[in-house]
């Protein structure tokens, strides 16, 4: 499989972490258990520690699918290929408008992928990976040539799985399982993929469904589809609930072992590109493994753009001559589920 090309999207609005912070002022400030002034300084001090600085929200007017087409414009100018070639579409991520059909449908119309086929893959942050391991054997497979991956990652809106509750503080205990949301940001890519008999696609997983009930979207009725927890809808029944810091500190071994198991010489690699859930953690792992000094980070002005962080990190770095023809890149992501992937390609 081949990358032809990948690009992606931010939505115009600029979002600081001092604006993260006066919208917590703004709607906690009446039923707030505690001292809002020393909880607020706290969530400072964790956004500062994780490496967030500011992320992208949509504003006024703007719409996922538009940013999303225009990242996918963009990506087939790139890679010289028409709408008509694409046969195979896939939708990824958490963001979306649909559940029925796949998002991927609705995407094929508005983009004029008349002939493609079409289904969406969900799996938390760990999305993309998957739906390029995906594509990667139907495009080996010789059935399809031409593949694209989108995703439109975009839960910020009022009334959406975050805003405005999750910036209601109860109290500061509830940071536990709701300040992940604070660094969340919104993109779109696209990535444009066609089968090629080149340099294979090396791809690991380390499932972990044991740490399921660390961080959640629920639907109503989830109750009866999982075993009970604490933890599940922690925060309220289809509203995000993630306990990232227990995330990081349990899942750190196992984000290890799926990069060791990938089996790639650091001395080889030119760029890594890892899920953006926090710059201080993810650089600390790429030291460990000796991958440090070509970490390509996106945190600092995205925040965590979920299944969007790869693909989005492989666009900057292309563009920017980081990453050029001909040389390794790695992909190492941790995510919800828990699950644990690396891939190693080369552009």
């Amino acid at each position: 499989m081949k990358l032809c090309s990948v690009a992606a999207g931010l939505p115009s609005r600029t979002v600081t972490n001092a604006d993260i912070l006066d919208l917590i002022a703004e709607h906690s400030s009446v039923g707030f258990d505690g001292d809002l002034d020393d909880t607020l300084r706290k969530i400072d001090t964790y956004l500062r520690y994780t490496g967030s600085d500011e992320r992208h929200w949509l504003d006024t007017g703007e719409r996922p699918l538009e940013l999303l087409r225009d990242a996918t414009t963009t990506a087939l100018s790139q890679a010289e290929i028409d709408a008509g070639e694409v046969d195979l579409l896939i939708y990824t991520g958490i963001g979306r408008g649909f559940l029925e059909p796949g998002g991927a449908y609705h995407c094929a119309a508005a983009l004029g992928f008349d002939k493609a086929h079409c289904f969406d893959i969900i799996d938390a942050c760990m999305s993309w990976t998957r739906a390029a391991q995906v594509a990667e054997s139907m495009l080996r497979s010789g059935q399809y040539r031409t593949a694209v991956i989108v995703n439109a990652e975009f839960s910020l809106r009022m009334g959406g799985m975050v805003f405005p509750h999750l910036f209601t503080l109860p109290n500061a205990e509830s940071l536990a399982s709701i300040f992940p949301a604070y660094t969340l940001g919104e993109a779109a890519s696209a990535t444009v993929l066609s089968a090629d008999d080149g340099d294979p696609w090396n791809f690991r997983f380390i499932s972990r469904p044991d740490l399921a009930p660390l961080c959640n979207v629920t639907l109503p009725g989830y109750e009866g589809f999982c075993e009970p927890s604490d933890k599940v809808a922690a925060n309220g029944t289809g509203y995000f609930t993630s306990f990232g810091a227990e995330m990081h500190e349990i899942g750190v071994p196992d984000t290890l072992s799926v990069f060791r198991s990938l089996d790639v010489d650091p001395e080889n690699v030119s760029a890594l590109f890892t899920h953006a859930s926090s710059k201080r953690q993810w650089q600390l792992m790429a030291d460990t493994v000796g991958l440090g000094k070509v970490i390509h980070h996106v945190f600092p002005t995205t925040g965590n753009i979920v299944s969007a962080s790869v693909p989005t990190a492989m666009a900057s770095a292309i563009e920017s001559g980081v990453l050029q023809r001909g040389e390794r890149a790695v992909g190492w992501v941790g995510s919800a589920g828990m699950s644990f992937g690396a891939f190693s390609f080369v552009l």
